[in-house]
């Protein structure tokens, strides 16, 4: 199975608060992509407050020498509030702002060489790398950020592999051919709409993927031959944003289409290409069951999918095609199956599962349906695994708190580990860096919460060290224990402890957790968030007078729920592309996420649901704002339209509180560009020093 994207849920970029080096999400989880309405762009400024420190440009009035010592801002940032960021403070953060990250893309469909997916210049670009520890060679050269490319599986007449590329952060992907022969780029979709989850067939000679070219907003199945763009065409109309091409069968008569409703319900469709018809594969009806990742056996008698079909966690499973009956593979690890791969021959299958945020790689021998762990690889955070066509070797990303995220693969029947790119960090000394500790809290109703701490040197830093709260996207997302690539500087230069919550709507912990903070049980996340606050104050080590909250997404959300709900708590908040209004905010996202998204926070259109998600609010609650606040957005952003942060710092401001606000015209739902993530990291660290430290 060569996919170039898992449809809608896992985006194939690191939004900025992971960019800044905050854990990734494991992304079962956002479904959808937060985006504004289409004719409901905001303005690119917001009215200066008449008391609002001057913004960090030197004028021709000031002296050519203190202009000389302060960063000014590219042309393509608003900065509003957010005080002159010395250079000499650039300078010292320098190094922490030099991390590189590697993640697998694909195999050659010949040579044993892979394409890789990382970062030289300003924004992320596919390269290509020979052998293990071999050159990183550089393929594509645009201004934005590139992902998602694939080779077909097989060998054609001339080499090439597809990628996916947007404009500004935006997310109206478009897919692209890459010819290696000739290093030309073709444009294969319109240009305009919005294109994910493409699949190669088993030949090659073909890619199935989603478009919302028809409508806008919901995704249609669409085929293409891509040597040939003029060879695209609709196969079938479908009505949602929760659609995704999943698999080939190995006749390339029939496709398996993933649906999905919400993060506790979706499913399979059979396509009878022939006809363009389609068939439900996996039952409706009853409870809500999740099914993802399915792809066809070899020899098309049946399917391999994940579910959570009578049980807490996502099982590998088998579909019998002719009879329906499913046998579940995996029952004895209770925990997820994130993602898995195929071998060509059919033989072997590999899995990977999320055991309390560590991930483990499995093979499962197809024949006797007997599996082992390959013990090899070392303790980490791993995404997808894919085999080589020689069946032997598999290729996966892994990073761990030590350890930027970088390319790996490892011989299934040898064992044999081998690392293909070691990424650059500084010149620090990652092994010195802090190791994460899980604890756990109790919420308000007994449930018992947990996450990852990370605590500064007792040795350099004693006492009660103050905290910073990072809350994760999703909500349908898990903090797990990735690199902290900038956020080292926090713990290992000022001394600050960080706290990466899992609240209940979390994945990772099955999926009635994963339902308890839907709809009207939204405040109930707010208040495992409360009682974190409340548990830090009673740590010997921690200063809970002294906590600043911060995420992005809903973390964002969270954050400006901590500044309106849990004021007396915290320092300060640090709010990235987050929701300040779940009401607005549904109404102007874009069509194609919608109803994914009215799952999960509930119907605005229902009366009495509208009533509650004003009431919870933090943009209703902005009077209860007492403590500085800084919003960052991008204009683009195609999740979170910017009015959710322009509606914010418009009404907090003239209430005597702080406002920073930082706004990049050319980036979406978080910073992908080098030179806007670094501003924003000095920016943050200023806000560190004058509220939460000082």
């Amino acid at each position: 199975m060569i996919r170039l994207s898992a449809t809608t849920s896992r985006p194939w970029f690191l939004p900025l608060f992971l960019l800044l080096a905050v854990p990734a999400s494991s992304a079962r989880a956002e479904l959808v992509k937060d985006t504004p309405a289409a004719g409901a762009a905001p303005s690119t400024a917001l009215a200066p407050a008449p008391t609002a420190p001057p913004v960090a440009r030197p004028t021709a009035a000031g002296p050519a020498d203190a202009a000389a010592q302060v960063i000014r801002p590219a042309d393509n940032l608003v900065v509003e509030g957010v005080p002159a960021i010395p250079k000499a403070l650039a300078e010292k953060l320098q190094r922490y702002t030099e991390f590189r990250a590697a993640s697998f893309s694909s195999w050659h469909p010949r040579r044993r060489e892979m394409l890789i997916n990382t970062r030289f210049a300003d924004t992320p670009q596919i390269h290509r790398v020979a052998f293990p520890g071999g050159a990183r060679t550089q393929l594509t050269f645009f201004s934005d950020r590139v992902g998602g490319a694939k080779y077909p599986p097989v060998a054609t007449a001339s080499d090439f592999f597809v990628f996916s590329k947007d404009i500004g952060g935006g997310e109206w992907f478009q897919l692209y051919r890459y010819d290696e022969k000739t290093g030309d780029t073709t444009l294969l979709t319109d240009g305009k709409s919005r294109n994910t989850g493409a699949v190669f067939s088993p030949k090659g000679d073909l890619i199935a993927y989603t478009s919302t070219r028809r409508t806008g907003q919901d995704n249609d199945l669409w085929i293409m031959d891509p040597r040939d763009p003029r060879t695209d065409h609709l196969v079938l109309t479908l009505q949602g944003g929760g659609w995704g091409a999943l698999d080939f069968s190995p006749d390339q008569n029939q496709l398996l289409l993933g649906e999905e409703v919400s993060a506790n319900e979706s499913y399979v469709w059979l396509v009878d290409l022939p006809s363009r018809s389609k068939f439900l594969l996996t039952p409706r009806g009853g409870d809500k069951v999740s099914y993802e990742g399915a792809t066809f056996s070899r020899d098309k008698k049946g399917v391999y999918v994940t579910t959570d079909k009578d049980a807490e966690f996502h099982r590998l499973a088998y579909v019998d095609l002719k009879t329906g009956a499913m046998t579940f593979l995996t029952t004895e690890i209770p925990w997820n199956v994130e993602s898995f791969d195929l071998s060509a021959d059919g033989k072997s299958l590999a899995f990977v599962t999320n055991e309390n945020g560590i991930s483990r790689v499995y093979v499962l021998s197809t024949a006797t349906k007997k599996y082992r762990q390959l013990s090899q690889i070392p303790v980490g955070v791993i995404g997808g695994v894919q085999f080589h066509s020689n069946g032997v070797d598999l290729g996966f990303a892994m990073s761990s708190a030590r350890a930027n995220s970088d390319a790996y693969s490892i011989n299934v029947q040898t064992g044999k580990l081998e690392r293909w790119t070691t990424s650059e960090t500084g010149g620090l000394d990652t092994t010195q860096f802090v190791e994460p500790q899980l604890v756990t809290w109790r919420s308000f109703d007994g449930r018992q919460i947990s996450g990852f701490l990370y605590q500064p040197s007792p040795a350099r830093f004693p006492g009660r060290r103050p905290v910073i709260v990072n809350i994760h996207g999703g909500p349908e997302a898990q903090s797990r224990p990735h690199f902290m690539g900038r956020l080292n500087f926090y713990l290992n230069e000022l001394g600050v402890a960080v706290i990466f919550p899992n609240i209940r709507g979390s994945s990772g912990y099955g999926k009635t957790f994963l339902k308890l903070d839907d709809g009207f049980n939204r405040e109930h996340s707010y208040a495992d968030a409360e009682a974190l606050y409340k548990w830090i104050q009673g740590q010997p080590m921690l200063d809970g007078e002294r906590i600043l909250v911060t995420g992005g997404s809903y973390g964002g959300h969270m954050t400006l729920v901590a500044a309106t709900h849990h004021a007396q708590y915290i320092r300060a908040a640090l709010a990235i592309v987050g929701m300040s209004n779940l009401v607005t905010f549904l109404e102007r996202t874009e069509g194609y996420r919608r109803d994914l998204r009215r799952v999960e926070y509930g119907d605005e259109r229902d009366p009495k649901m509208r009533e509650f998600l004003l009431r919870i609010a933090p943009l209703n609650r902005a009077a209860d704002v007492r403590k500085p606040l800084f919003v960052v957005q991008g204009l683009n952003d195609p999740r979170v339209p910017a009015s959710e942060a322009e509606q914010m710092v418009r009404t907090v401001r003239g209430q005597g509180v702080p406002v920073w606000y930082l706004l990049a015209k050319d980036e979406g739902h978080g910073f992908a560009k080098k030179k806007n993530q670094d501003f924003l990291f000095y920016s943050s660290i200023l806000f560190i020093q004058q509220f939460l430290l000082n």
